[in-house]
């Protein structure tokens, strides 16, 4: 739904809110924390243009906890946010009293946007699912159950970082082509995976299970989502419960929290190929059919270390669409529970890898070096199948659409570090 904080003309007296190229103008709004020290406790805040404005001391939220923005129904965070872009337009009468909340970002700290309660990370991706499939099922790449049922696991939500996140490469156990016995060594195969983080605001009871028509009301907003991933090791451990240690080092998340509200004028049909069966009535609705999915443009960035000493910002790998996805984040959720599972506000789905239907579109090294076989060249004359040490990966996002404004998701920022003792 539509209403005055969606206006493309509208404009902030935070005067950085305004430029043509900021993520943050004042018709994104989305939540973070923040502290200005690095013993302080953290605040809720929203990003503005290149600030960031403490809700509690705008005189906004009771407390600086992020938990009075986050667990509050729908209708009360729609509120919030209309409060908060009326005290930002250009001419509000809050403006002298705000301008000492406000915070430029580069001083503060931002950290994960809450403490992550779970973490279940999905495989929405068809494209990445089917490209993946190829190199280990070449016969059957996509398996019968996936176009029926929204598969996922448990991550681990204790190493979950903001960006900014650095890591050493992980170590697990491996089995080379050609061996009888596996190897506890450093991941020879590391790896990212782009995807976006859809974080719950609200909990449904042990047992109660949450409607379709109602699942979009218990989400607060969205985040970028690198799920780092040991292929060697995953290899060798998936089968037959799925990923473990070749997935739960580390994930790393963008601060901010782009709410559902604000990528209202980005909503788009969810539609699947007529050929493809139909999801079952309790992943179905006339809405989810009609707006379900949100045209997100998503990129992925390299930075070698050689790049970062020559001053370069990386290079861009590939980009590919949310709107590729066969899952939408309101299936997700209904699926999540329909078996009584609670889900509470703080726990994080991840969407799965995100990957077009192109080649150059994958949303993983594995898929863009086929598995390793293909090295990917780099405008400096490096070369990667899988990622080095001192790599960083870089995941961007933004909506746009005609007769809106773009927002951003700012960065998702992650760098791999030399394993322990190496």
């Amino acid at each position: 739904m539509l209403d005055a904080s969606h206006n493309p003309d509208a404009r902030s007296w935070v005067q950085s809110a305004n430029a043509a190229d900021t993520d943050f103008p004042i018709q994104n709004l989305p939540y973070g924390r923040f502290r200005c020290e690095a013993t302080a406790p953290w605040r809720a805040g929203v990003a503005i243009g290149d600030q960031v404005l403490d809700l509690h001391a705008a005189g906004l939220i009771a407390s600086p906890d992020i938990a009075h923005v986050m667990n509050r129904l729908a209708s009360v965070r729609l509120a919030l946010r209309h409060a908060i872009f009326v005290g930002l337009s250009e001419g509000s009468t809050q403006q002298t009293a705000w301008q000492g909340a406000l915070h430029a970002m580069r001083d503060v700290e931002l950290g994960l946007p809450c403490e992550v309660g779970d973490y279940t990370d999905f495989y929405t991706g068809i494209h990445h699912a089917t490209t993946v499939g190829k190199l280990f099922r070449p016969d059957n790449p996509l398996l019968p159950n996936y176009q029926w049922v929204p598969i996922g696991y448990h991550g681990r939500a204790s190493s979950i970082g903001a960006s900014g996140q650095q890591f050493h490469r992980p170590l697990g156990q491996v089995m080379k082509p050609g061996d009888t016995v596996p190897q506890l060594q450093p991941t020879a195969r590391l790896d990212y995976e782009l995807e976006l983080g859809i974080w719950m605001a609200q909990g449904n009871d042990l047992g109660a299970p949450v409607p379709i028509a109602q699942a979009e009301d218990a989400v607060w907003g969205l985040t970028l989502l690198n799920d780092w991933s040991a292929r060697d090791v995953q290899a060798w451990e998936y089968q037959p419960l799925g990923p473990f240690l070749a997935k739960n080092f580390a994930t790393t998340v963008s601060p901010w929290v782009v709410t559902l509200e604000a990528l209202a004028p980005f909503r788009v049909p969810f539609q699947r190929p007529a050929q493809d069966p139909q999801p079952l009535p309790y992943l179905d609705s006339e809405a989810n059919r009609r707006a379900g999915a949100i045209d997100i443009q998503l990129e992925v960035w390299l930075q070698t270390p050689a790049m970062q000493q020559a001053g370069s910002a990386g290079q861009l790998l590939s980009r590919s669409n949310y709107t590729d996805a066969y899952w939408t984040l309101a299936q997700l959720v209904a699926h999540h529970t329909v078996n009584g599972c609670n889900l509470r506000g703080g726990d994080l789905l991840g969407t799965g890898t995100l990957s077009g239907l192109e080649a150059a579109q994958g949303g993983s090294l594995l898929e863009l070096s086929q598995g390793g076989k293909q090295a990917i060249a780099l405008n400096n004359g490096e070369t990667r199948t899988f990622l080095q040490d001192g790599d960083t990966m870089v995941l961007k996002a933004y909506a746009e659409a005609p007769g809106a404004r773009r927002i951003g998701f700012g960065e998702c920022r992650g760098t791999v570090m030399a394993a322990r003792g190496r």
